[in-house]
């Protein structure tokens, strides 16, 4: 499979919370692993089906504790055989100063290698 992303994948044990920007009613939280990220964007598996193309709020919380604020675009979506779905997402809004704290992440892990 050729690889699309301009940046690196690295993947981060966290979780997001995320509700959708754009459908009336009250927001809702959903717990979402986190599979890979990159500075612009993230892949994750959640139980919900989200729906491509949507804009979703996030709470992303790294490596490092801090918790990232940003807005989501699915972007990708399969299901998966557990009955959960895989989502790759891109950044929407996302300060350069918090896409440098993941891109800080990416040069540690490939210094390491």
């Amino acid at each position: 499979m050729e690889e699309r992303r301009k940046n690196r994948r690295m993947e981060l044990v966290s979780k997001l919370l995320i509700k959708r920007m754009d459908a009336e009613g009250e927001p809702r939280e959903v717990n979402i692993e986190v599979t890979d990220a990159s500075k612009t964007g993230v892949g994750f598996v959640c139980g919900e089906r989200l729906e491509k193309g949507a804009v979703y709020e996030s709470f992303l919380t790294i490596w490092t504790k801090e918790v990232l604020h940003a807005f989501l675009e699915i972007v990708r979506a399969a299901d998966r055989e557990d009955g959960r779905y895989e989502y790759g997402a891109i950044f929407i809004g996302m300060s350069e100063q918090d896409a440098s704290r993941i891109a800080a992440y990416d040069t540690i892990e490939t210094f390491g290698e």
